[in-house]
């Protein structure tokens, strides 16, 4: 693979007018298909195998025109203190509400709470029902502004109005933190490189390869039902890997520049070595975001392969675009350490130090941050390890505690309308009420429809839990009818899954005496089901990335134990980042300083997709410190100094890419959305755990205590494997290959 990039490397850079072409033009080209392409619509939330979806497409069959997808509103009015809404004033001012709402060309139905029995037994609170033709998303926004004006009049009128339900749907927005997060990646470049010209290469070529991901996805949003999510993470994550994976070959690169190598050939050289890191590590994040299609929830599978898709255009853009744009750039990019020659400080000029130290051989340079925290590390490895494993284990604590569940209205900030709507309806009419729950009967199967209805009815009163029941509704057919069920707590608590449970099992022995099939859905019950159709999948899902990315990390590092360490220290870097979440979103820990106004249960997708798209950001630091460091022991360096080699040339790389990726996703913090700023939290703290104190100190500590078992790898296992050739060796000159101790090079074959 290193001959193959290095012929792409130096191909690139000679024919960087060409390439530089292609990639502008495929940029145009996605930019046109995203401007002329229809807005996005719905992007159906189905879950297939679940009860609550069989129940959902049972409902579109038997009940057609319903619009059972359709949008709703409930406007919520609360009379003035002393008054109640039965009041002959109030009671107008509601109706003419009512009359305004149903003028609506995209409305199905508008609810009167007085002929609807929709008034709390105070009579302070009352609350008009708005079902509509077409999905939150798809309404039209003359149809919003219409909802929010009558709302608004009958503010006007005295009463207090708020408005809850899905209608007021708003795509997610993600603030000027995003912003801020490029610039910070910017800052940290230009420090790294010493260049402003060589620090915006990276984020030329990441921005290019984002632009085209994105465009394509909004191009394709409407035909592939997107939803408006799915093109905040592809930018989250593309902007992230984008610049981390150009940044390390623009740093070999100079890197090879500094041994003297004319710029082409350094080039070459860049992406043969630091490319096949590149290729690997973007593979591993491909792998963990395709995987999401395991859990089996369409949402999820479009989101991963989308953000998959730009991660390989990241990996692309990389390997070509990059040594374009170095062959355009000349000798504005200096040679590593060529800052500090023109400031007098020439490795030549520099004073030799008095006594040097065990790694820093006499006659040579001080030793950079990274050699000497690498020393440090293998003189004590036993004590760092121990010391990262106990951090770690005492920041996944909080997970223990993790509640998972769908955010809904109760969990938006109290600023927001449709809060403010949850509490008053909560306070009207019980906790519940915010959370029905909706039973299909199916009595097809049945002799007696009528009589199973009623017996259905007749069960589900008789659980606890539940404050009031809707008689049986029946279809036209009269073989089909539904119930609503109002529990007495609130629709993300434990008693209200409880209670869908003990409707589903008294709903087993309805059909073995009536014949006929009960079913829960609703948006609560479709939350419980996604809930534990997540958990469900956690372990497969871990089984089936891990063993894909530990069969590809042992053919990159030929080794048995490297890939087990890495696996194991992903785990404890995605457990401690779970507790942070956990602490912030949970617990409200510094929930004001995150911008969090409401605490409540953890997102249920938020466990895989954490170890999903953590497990394969994981290993790009994995693989891009490490195969430094196999480097180094191929080419006959001891066990540990290899390990100080990797650090000395990869340390202060990787360190920049973590600060910038942290940067990046710590952008989308600022979102309106809750669960991008959950993503944005956790993807953050889990790159500096997994950054810092995994591949820092971890990693480094298990290889020292290792030694030169760390490499070892059956001999039959090595003649199975395809030689990759991630260090480059086949790129080595006669002279270069005849160096290093012929008895470390015997080892690695052995």
């Amino acid at each position: 693979m290193a001959t193959f990039l290095y012929k792409l490397g130096r191909l690139a850079f000679r024919r960087r007018h060409f390439v530089a072409l292609i990639w502008v033009a495929l940029l145009t080209l996605a930019g046109v298909g995203a401007a002329s392409a229809p807005p996005a619509g719905n992007s159906s939330f189905s879950i297939p195998g679940t009860e609550a979806q069989k129940a959902f497409d049972l409902l579109e069959q038997r009940f057609p025109g319903a619009s059972a997808d359709g949008a709703t509103a409930r406007v919520v009015f609360k009379a003035p203190s002393g008054e109640k809404m039965t009041d002959a004033g109030n009671k107008a001012t509601v109706e003419k509400t009512v009359d305004e709402l149903s003028d609506g060309s995209e409305v199905a139905s508008v609810a009167d709470p007085y002929t609807g029995n929709a008034v709390s037994k105070d009579g302070s609170i009352a609350y008009a029902s708005v079902k509509y033709d077409v999905s939150g998303m798809e309404l039209e926004e003359s149809t919003k502004d219409a909802l929010e004006d009558a709302a608004q009049q009958a503010r006007d009128a005295g009463l207090t109005v708020e408005v809850g339900g899905d209608a007021l749907q708003a795509v997610p927005e993600t603030g000027a933190t995003e912003v801020i997060g490029i610039a910070v990646a910017a800052v940290v470049l230009v420090i790294t490189f010493g260049s402003l010209v060589a620090a915006g290469l990276p984020l030329l070529t990441a921005l290019i390869g984002v632009g085209i991901g994105v465009s394509s996805i909004t191009a394709l949003a409407s035909a592939l039902e997107l939803g408006s999510t799915t093109s905040i993470l592809a930018m989250m994550i593309g902007l992230a890997v984008g610049i981390d994976y150009a940044l390390f070959i623009v740093s070999r690169y100079r890197a090879e520049l500094a041994e003297g190598r004319e710029r082409e050939e350094a080039a070459g050289r860049a992406v043969g070595t630091a490319g096949s890191a590149v290729v690997f590590a973007g593979l591993t994040v491909v792998i963990a975001l395709v995987g999401l299609a395991v859990v089996n929830i369409p949402m999820l599978t479009k989101m991963g392969i989308a953000a998959a898709g730009t991660v390989a255009i990241a990996v692309l853009i990389a390997l070509t675009m990059i040594p374009a744009l170095l062959g355009y750039a000349g000798r504005r990019v200096k040679p590593a350490g060529a800052k500090g020659r023109r400031l007098g400080r020439s490795r030549k000029s520099e004073p030799k130090p008095d006594a040097p130290k065990p790694d820093q051989p006499a006659g040579q340079p001080k030793a950079n941050l990274g050699t000497r925290w690498a020393s440090f590390v293998v003189r004590r490895p036993l004590a760092v390890l121990l010391l990262g494993v106990i951090g770690l284990g005492a920041a996944a604590v909080p997970a223990t505690s993790l509640e998972l569940g769908l955010p809904d209205d109760g969990s938006q900030p109290t600023s927001t309308t449709q809060r403010r709507a949850y509490d008053l309806l909560s306070e009207g009419f019980g906790p519940g009420f915010n959370g029905p729950l909706m039973v299909v009967v199916d009595a097809k199967g049945s002799d007696a429809p009528k009589d199973a209805f009623d017996d259905v009815a007749g069960e589900i009163k008789g659980l606890d839990g539940v404050v009031a029941v809707t008689p049986p509704a029946p279809n036209k057919g009269g073989d089909t009818a539904t119930i609503t069920v109002v529990p007495d707590s609130k629709p993300s608590s434990v008693q209200t899954e409880d209670l869908v449970h003990a409707i589903r099992d008294a709903g087993g022995d309805i059909e073995a005496k009536t014949g006929a099939e009960t079913l829960v859905t609703g948006s609560t019950a479709m939350n419980i089901d996604v809930s534990e159709k997540l958990n469900d999948a956690l372990v497969p899902y871990l089984v089936l990335v891990v063993g894909l990315a530990f069969l590809l990390l042992i053919v990159v590092f030929r080794s048995i134990l490297v890939p087990l360490k890495a696996a194991l220290g992903f785990l404890l870097s995605v457990m401690a980042a779970l507790g942070a979440v956990v602490a912030v979103f949970q617990w409200g820990w510094l929930s004001g300083l995150m911008g969090v106004e409401e605490t409540g249960p953890v997102m249920s997708m938020m466990p895989i997709f954490m170890v999903g798209v953590v497990f394969g950001l994981a290993m790009d630091y994995e693989v891009f410190l490490v195969t430094r460091m196999r480097e180094a022991y191929v080419h006959g360096e001891k066990p540990n100094q290899a390990v100080v080699t990797g650090f000395k040339h990869g340390a202060r790389v990787v360190t920049a890419a973590a600060v910038i990726m942290m940067a990046v996703f710590a952008g989308f913090i600022g979102s309106s959305e809750s669960m991008v700023k959950m993503i944005g939290f956790g993807l953050a703290i889990a790159v500096f755990f997994d950054a810092f104190v995994v591949r820092m100190a971890i990693v480094p500590a298990v290889l020292a205590l290792l030694g030169k078992k760390a490499w070892w790898l059956p001999k039959w296992l090595d003649r199975a494997l395809p030689n990759v050739d991630v260090e480059g060796e086949g790129l080595r000159t006669g002279d270069e290959r005849g160096s290093g101790p012929d008895e470390d090079r015997e080892l690695v074959r052995a």
